[in-house]
């Protein structure tokens, strides 16, 4: 009985459709691992998929990566090198009926001695539940599972199916391994691509690293009939760049805040400067980077320059008066001054510090001293009793205790010798020595 989840033949075999128009993607592609560009890090000599398969030990897979790195390919190359019956799914299209269909027909292949490598696309759209149910079909050898995933394996995938299973992490194509398929793609199509040197530069960097989507633009630009080859401009007019992979809710939008983020810290205006715009071109609301920019002031600078926070709000409100472009060249204005402001956590070192002994000590009471007596029975009892007024002290201070009796002084907020906080260091000193000498002489 024929497989209906059954694709593309397997490499070396026909297809239904061999006579009609193919692809130059799908006519490229590579008829074994060997013949696979990029990715040297998983089939690489002696990376893991090369080591597993000479052992004769290949485990289940997921793989992690862009779109266009060769995730389908190398799944179906997989089973004709080990023998296995390819079988593809998508997750988008598969409900739980289709996958009773995989599994029943791959456990009538195992009684046949026939194993089955099931490649399943977009795996990380299947819920819990559907995850779950790959599971025994994995522990007793009914299927052995590749799923391809663009999103992080660790967030969208079940930790159960994670542990049965090896991730590969696989990666855009560089301009080198594009120029290696623009070679290939040009000895197939028996013609050299209509560009000059620039203009083929310009090709590569179109494609984003999408090895699929480069083989699409080259068959365009193959076709052409030209009488001299074109130059940058004349490509742009003819091809529209691709749009740079950006998902504001997915690895993308995570990746690319926290190089802004940690930019910033870093003081590296230009690439503080160069992820901001990153994030504006993928589409990223500049409300959002606003926000992230605020809070990077009282992160990452804080007391170091209280001016930081100031700015930051100032060009969020500015934002909302002009819009674009003018309201994002003010957020830019922030983002650069940020990343050449003096940086101290100190702030955030103390909050958490303090916080965190808040909870410990619980309900614990005030110093009497410090409490408001508003009725005779409360005065009676001690409060506001030998409470000192600041105001009237040598230098206005009193150098009383304002935490809870018994409770031993801590010492949560210590600046650092950077920015403003120079200066508060200073202060916070010289109010520890008039402290001192207060509980040494409470008559001075």
């Amino acid at each position: 009985m024929a497989d209906l989840f059954d694709s593309d033949p397997a490499p070396g075999e026909a297809s239904d459709t061999a006579a009609g128009p193919r692809p130059l993607a799908d006519r490229l592609r590579p008829q074994s691992l060997a013949e696979v560009i990029g990715q040297r890090q998983v089939i690489g000599p002696d990376a893991p998929l090369t080591v597993m398969l000479a052992s004769g030990a290949l485990s289940s897979l997921i793989f992690w990566g862009p779109p266009g790195t060769g995730k389908t390919t190398m799944a179906r190359l997989l089973a004709h090198e080990t023998d296995l019956h390819f079988v593809q799914i998508s997750a988008i299209f598969s409900g739980v009926a289709d996958l009773k269909k995989v599994f029943e027909a791959a456990r009538q292949r195992r009684r046949m001695g026939q194993g089955t490598l099931l490649f399943v696309d977009e795996i990380h759209r299947f819920n819990k539940a559907q995850q779950d149910g790959f599971l025994p079909h994995m522990e007793d050898g009914t299927i052995l599972l590749v799923g391809a995933t663009t999103e992080n394996p660790s967030f969208e995938l079940n930790a159960a199916l994670l542990s049965r299973a090896q991730v590969m992490v696989l990666e855009r194509l560089s301009l080198e391994d594009l120029e290696l398929l623009a070679q290939r793609a040009e000895t197939a199509l028996d013609r050299k691509l209509p560009l000059d040197t620039e203009a083929r530069e310009a090709l590569l960097g179109m494609a984003d690293g999408d090895g699929r989507a480069f083989l699409n633009l080259v068959e365009q630009v193959a076709a052409w009939k030209v009488d001299k080859p074109l130059d940058p401009e004349q490509l742009a007019k003819r091809l529209m760049r691709r749009a740079a992979k950006y998902d504001k809710s997915g690895d993308e939008h995570y990746n690319l805040i926290s190089a802004l983020h940690k930019s910033v810290r870093g003081s590296d205006p230009d690439a503080a400067l160069y992820w901001f715009c990153r994030m504006l071109e993928g589409g990223e609301d500049p409300r959002y980077l606003a926000r992230r920019i605020t809070r990077m002031s009282v992160e990452d600078i804080g007391l170091a320059d209280p001016q930081a926070q100031t700015i930051c709000l100032d060009a969020w409100q500015v934002y909302e008066r002009l819009g674009s472009p003018e309201g994002e060249q003010a957020l830019a204005n922030a983002v650069i001054y940020l990343a050449l402001a003096p940086k101290s956590n100190s702030t955030e070192m103390a909050y958490l510090a303090a916080r965190a002994e808040a909870r410990k000590t619980g309900s614990v009471m005030p110093p009497k001293h410090i409490l408001n007596a508003p009725t005779k029975f409360m005065a009676g009892q001690g409060y506001g009793a030998d409470y000192a007024y600041d105001h009237d002290a040598e230098d206005g201070f009193s150098g009383q205790n304002y935490f809870p009796e018994g409770m031993k002084r801590p010492d949560y907020y210590q600046p650092v010798e950077r920015g403003f906080e120079r200066d508060l260091k200073k202060r916070l000193e010289y109010f520890a020595r008039l402290r001192a000498k207060r509980a040494g002489n409470p008559g001075t």
